[in-house]
């Protein structure tokens, strides 16, 4: 296809498709993209049309793409990525005069811990911006900057998609929280004897400190596991129960709370909390901004 023959393609449908292959459901895909379910149907008619392929096909419930669909979404995806770049490098931005809609995905630590200070300086440099946070975590971040359900986020991290940015925020160091009236510094042995409490967005039982544990040879006894950090505040006070939790989730657990913090009684090795974005808006003003306040207000040394 030469560049004449690119007119009668329209790129809204390119965006349509490209959201299809993510969802792989009609119904999510309207939403995501603000149209009716109808349109979306007839979008994909037509792209079927443009690529004469199926491009997704019934698999029980739902729909799977077919092999020609995923690789036109491979070729596909950077020249996307290049078009959002040029159109957004062309768009300027004054945040005190923005209205823009940022979406900004927050692992739960980072938005309890981090999230209120960066949110005060947002209000004050961009009055008329919108801030909608989504959870995360380093499971969900890859799927959801992809889909562009956010367009930035705050998270531990592990693997990403190719086109990823990723820029390291801080250390995430532990900290002890506890709730009791003991005096004195917590000893191994007291670790290891007391309950457990731990913030467990899926559900699971363990995590990093316990391989730090078993290196000096204990492991702990977890009772209970919560899905937000902010319920530890009202949990621990009074009790025997521990938690462990990064230090500046700490710091912001302790204030006015009957709470303190201590640091483990072992060594530990410490995670990256990182700021992660997409290529395709890398250099957006906006965003561009907006990482710069995230980097600014949530980094080691803000």
């Amino acid at each position: 296809m030469n560049r004449n023959e690119l007119r009668r393609v329209d790129l809204n449908l390119l965006v349509v498709f490209e959201t299809l292959m993510y969802e792989k459901n009609l119904t999510r895909a309207a939403e995501k993209l603000f149209l009716g379910q109808p349109a979306v149907s007839a979008a994909l008619a037509r792209l079927r049309d443009l690529f004469d392929d199926p491009l997704l096909v019934r698999s029980g419930r739902g729909f799977e793409a077919t092999a020609r669909a995923l690789a036109i979404l491979k070729e596909l995806q950077p020249a996307l990525d290049t078009i959002s770049s040029a159109v957004s490098r062309a768009r300027e931005f004054d945040p005190a005069t923005s209205q823009d809609t940022f979406r900004i995905g927050l692992s739960d630590d980072a938005e309890f811990g981090l999230f209120p200070e960066l949110l005060k300086h947002l209000r004050q440099e961009a009055p008329h911006v919108t801030v909608v946070v989504r959870r995360v975590n380093f499971l969900m971040l890859p799927p959801m900057l992809t889909s562009g359900e956010v367009s930035v986020g705050v998270s531990y991290t592990k693997d990403l998609p190719a086109n990823a940015r990723r820029k390291k925020l801080r250390e995430m160091r532990v900290k002890v929280l506890r709730g009791d009236d003991r005096p004195g510094a917590l000893t191994l042995e007291d670790y290891c004897s007391r309950p457990h409490a731990l913030v467990s967005f899926s559900g699971d039982l363990s995590g990093n400190i316990d391989k730090d544990l078993e290196r000096v040879g204990g492991s702990r006894n977890v009772v209970l596991a919560v899905p937000q950090f902010s319920g530890l505040r009202c949990i621990l006070p009074g009790t025997e129960l521990l938690a462990a939790v990064p230090d500046y989730a700490a710091a912001a657990l302790v204030q006015g709370a009957d709470l303190r913090a201590d640091d483990p009684p072992f060594p530990t090795i410490t995670s990256d909390l990182c700021m992660v974005w997409s290529e395709g808006t890398d250099n957006d003003p906006a965003e561009r901004w907006l990482r710069s306040m995230i980097s600014q207000h949530m980094s080691e040394s803000s």
